[in-house]
């Protein structure tokens, strides 16, 4: 299961990088902070029973707070990452689910119009389909990130959501075991994603993303219909490009019909040529004009906002398309050398220096770092494809940095 990926903590703390980078140390009472948080959680509707229920577990652990510190995102390059997660087991396992749970399926994506290879290929990623959980308590993991200085307001709220899956019956307090971070179920949702999108599915009263196939399902369905997913639209097709196009066409933000594509010789993976139809797409290029190359459509925008990881994102939709029996991408023109961790991280000083914001320079090749990296490839005359390379890096380095 990918710990540091998943669905609700991953995207959380991009949105509040700052605060996940910040030195800080805590000062403050445990016991009074304790004291306060419950004070505050019976202000809000929980009980007292549900309190006395969970107190044993909350409390301060210091390996949940080693955990969180050693943190960070995979620095892999795309085929690195997808070649581990888009494996046989999984597609295999993944499509024998679809068919084993037929009418499930059919019912979820007649209510929410997300499709089964989309739903099943999280259930793959986020816990090899609820093999691989977590084992921890997460009331503990939460109280003690509630209570540390780095990101105190954003697990606050995630600590009191937990407190409301107990309250509603969903759960109750032996059942919240998860990860250490404090997501539970087979998708890994956040508790406050949990109390804010959980169906009850199987009708049986309750949400219960730990125990219930249905109800995880459904869920996940219902949270990707929050994130804009269009039923009955593509999200992302593998695609073969030419040796010479206009690369700086190349970028999410940039929709052009299929026709303009093929016009510029873009085509299917195996070769065929795109019908000349105005359905828009943008060409998604995750290692530059060498590697894999895809069309992703407006329902890719869902994998992104459920985990803003680039290379997270992509291998999930592509999990996704070949669960649904799209054949394997086309791997492009050849190796494709990745600039290393320390390559980025000279390469993101000197883009900042450049007038840039690459957002933290930290050695991993984000949208900010993406974007500087194509204005500087047009600037020098350079394919820009938005992908650094040696190439560029030694330019800059001649040009003075």
């Amino acid at each position: 299961m990918l710990r540091f990926l998943t669905i609700g903590f991953f995207s959380l703390l991009l949105a509040t990088s700052s605060g996940a980078t910040t030195i800080c140390q805590n000062t403050g009472n445990f016991n009074s902070w304790l004291a306060a948080f419950k004070k505050e959680a019976l202000a809000s509707g929980i009980s007292k029973a549900t309190l006395s229920a969970a107190e044993p577990l909350m409390a301060f652990d210091q390996k949940t707070l080693d955990r969180d510190h050693q943190q960070g995102v995979f620095n892999q390059t795309f085929l690195q990452f997808s070649d581990r997660m888009v494996n046989k087991f999984r597609l295999s396992k993944g499509q024998s689910l679809i068919k084993q749970n037929k009418a499930l399926f059919d019912k979820i994506e007649a209510q929410f119009g997300v499709p089964a290879p989309v739903i099943v290929a999280f259930w793959a990623l986020e816990s090899d389909f609820g093999a691989d959980t977590g084992k921890l308590p997460i009331l503990r993991s939460l109280t003690t990130l509630a209570y540390d200085c780095r990101r105190p307001d954003l697990f606050r709220a995630q600590l009191m959501a937990a407190l409301k899956i107990v309250e509603r019956g969903d759960l109750q307090v032996p059942e919240m075991i998860g990860s250490w971070a404090g997501e539970l179920g087979a998708t890994q949702f956040v508790p406050t994603h949990y109390v804010d999108f959980g169906v009850d599915f199987d009708g049986d009263g309750r949400v219960d993303l730990v125990h219930s196939t249905p109800d995880t399902l459904a869920t996940t369905a219902n949270f990707l219909k929050s994130l804009g997913w269009k039923a009955g639209q593509p999200w992302i097709e593998a695609v073969k490009v030419p040796d010479q196009m206009p690369w700086e066409q190349s970028d999410l933000t940039i929709q052009l019909p299929r026709s303009q594509w093929a016009k510029w010789g873009v085509t299917a993976a195996s070769g065929k040529a795109f019908p000349a139809d105005d359905v828009k797409a943008s060409l998604l290029l995750p290692m530059g004009r060498l590697g894999p190359a895809f069309l992703a459509y407006d329902n890719f925008q869902a994998y992104l906002q459920w985990n803003q990881s680039f290379v997270y994102s992509t291998s999930a939709a592509y999990l996704s398309a070949r669960i649904g029996g799209a054949p394997a991408l086309n791997r492009g023109a050849g190796d494709v050398t990745a600039l290393s961790a320390g390559e980025v991280k000279d390469l993101q000083s000197i883009l900042t220096k450049r007038g840039f914001d690459v957002g933290e320079i930290d050695g991993k090749i984000g949208s900010g770092t993406r974007t500087a990296v194509k204005q500087t490839q047009l600037k020098l005359g350079l394919p820009a494809d938005g992908y650094p390379d040696a190439e560029l890096l030694a330019k800059l380095h001649g040009a003075g940095g």
